[in-house]
């Protein structure tokens, strides 16, 4: 299937705006090929991943220079985390090296006229609506926007999404198709989460991680959750992680399985699972380890435990200054690093809940988080509540990892 250009577009793809929009042109009209698009969409925003030196590198670095030398973005466009907060970088304990790299990274986006938000949730900044068309690049918000708030994108890659930044267009294939949005898969889920006690926090992360697995791709239809916001936040970035899961629906209760009435019969026996108390026992088995047992583990360095990944709403935020309220600093700091990650716009807005939080030691940081810093550096073994991160801290990071809810971290370390 042919791509069906305008004359607009294919005037740019000749070079007559200049390299850097001949070669984003170019991005665009090869994606578009390959996944049979027949023509070019505008789109409201892009979201652009591949912005910490951890994951890019020099040769990123240079890619994104070349471009910023002549490009500038006609759509409104956001960046990902980067590697360190930008501003408090030697708390982190990273290298001026480091740190000097990653500002070359942000200067060359800024110069572009991307904002720099340095967030995986720019949703809670600036919310798209729905039926949109984005061109997003994080995996745990694009599944967040399709599925919280029924926006549309697929997942880009770097390239693609800065490609579509500077032209303000994506290729209409994927999930910015209607056809492609409908649920491919059911899954029935049959737990009372009561009986998980203590372990409650982690039943959907761990649910995310265990569909992502099995379904890799598919569109699930999931029966028997009712959610809130930051908990289908949490289901979807583990789903995205574990599998490529970018889209799915909750019975009666996500907005287009509520606009498209979407049912079980709908969908075939062999396309069906059912996920019970034993199958998320087992992974809480596999994963959660006590801190007293970690503290004998550890060796000389200290054990980190990291939260918000994704990055922490204003209520999660809130939750956490609840928790922390009255915690002595002395304890947490003997054996452990809590670290807390949200963006700076919230840091900025939540105030009051971060002053609270960091009397107890803790400390929270924006602009980065720790599956792309160089964490490894200064840890070994770190603690989290994302199933995200359970997914990635091991290959990215090189970290052994623990999953644990903030609230049995706390209570621990109040022992």
């Amino acid at each position: 299937m042919t791509l069906n250009l305008t004359h607009e577009e294919k005037e740019i793809l000749k070079g007559r705006e200049g390299k850097a929009k001949a070669k984003a042109m170019k991005i665009l009209v090869t994606l578009g090929e390959i996944f049979g698009a027949q023509r070019l969409i505008p789109v409201s925003s892009v979201q652009i991943s591949g912005v910490s030196y951890k994951t890019i590198g020099d040769a990123g670095i240079e890619f994104i220079k070349d471009l910023s030398e002549e490009a500038k973005v006609v759509v409104e466009s956001f960046l990902n985390p980067i590697g360190m907060d930008e501003q408090r970088w030697q708390e982190m304990g990273f290298s001026p090296q480091f740190a000097e790299k990653q500002h070359l990274i942000l200067k060359y986006y800024k110069r572009m006229g991307i904002k720099p938000t340095l967030t995986c949730t720019p949703y809670y900044i600036k919310p798209p609506k729905f039926g949109e068309h984005l061109a997003w690049g994080e995996s745990s918000a694009v599944i967040y926007v399709n599925s919280v708030v029924g926006a549309r994108t697929n997942r880009e890659g770097g390239p693609s999404a800065l490609a579509s930044a500077l032209i303000g267009k994506t290729p209409e294939y994927g999930f910015h198709l209607e056809k492609n949005r409908r649920p491919t898969f059911l899954v029935k889920v049959k737990i009372d989460q009561e009986e998980m006690g203590e372990d409650a926090p982690l039943f959907y992360p761990l649910l995310g991680k265990i569909t992502g697995e099995k379904l890799k791709s598919e569109v699930p239809l999931f029966k028997g959750i009712v959610p809130d916001r930051d908990e289908m936040k949490s289901l979807g970035a583990a789903m995205a992680a574990s599998g490529a899961v970018a889209l799915y629906h909750i019975y009666d209760h996500t907005p287009e399985a509520i606009a498209h009435h979407y049912h079980e019969d709908e969908i075939p026996e062999k396309k069906r699972i059912e996920v019970s108390w034993e199958d998320i026992k087992i992974e809480v088995e596999r994963y959660k380890k006590s801190l007293r047992e970690m503290v004998r583990k550890k060796g000389k360095k200290p054990i980190l435990i990291a939260v918000g990944c994704p990055h922490l709403s204003e209520k999660e935020l809130k939750k956490a200054a609840s928790l922390l309220s009255g915690l002595e600093k002395k304890k947490l700091e003997k054996h452990f690093r809590l670290w807390l990650f949200t963006s700076r716009y919230l840091k900025e807005k939540c105030r009051r809940e971060v002053e609270i939080i960091e009397k107890s030691g803790a400390k929270v940081f924006a602009d980065t988080c720790m599956v792309v810093s160089p964490i490894e550096e200064h840890y070994e073994f770190t603690v989290t509540n994302s199933g995200k991160a359970l997914v990635y801290l091991p290959k990215m990071c090189k970290q052994r990892v623990s999953l644990n809810s903030l609230e049995s971290v706390i209570g621990e370390v109040m022992k």
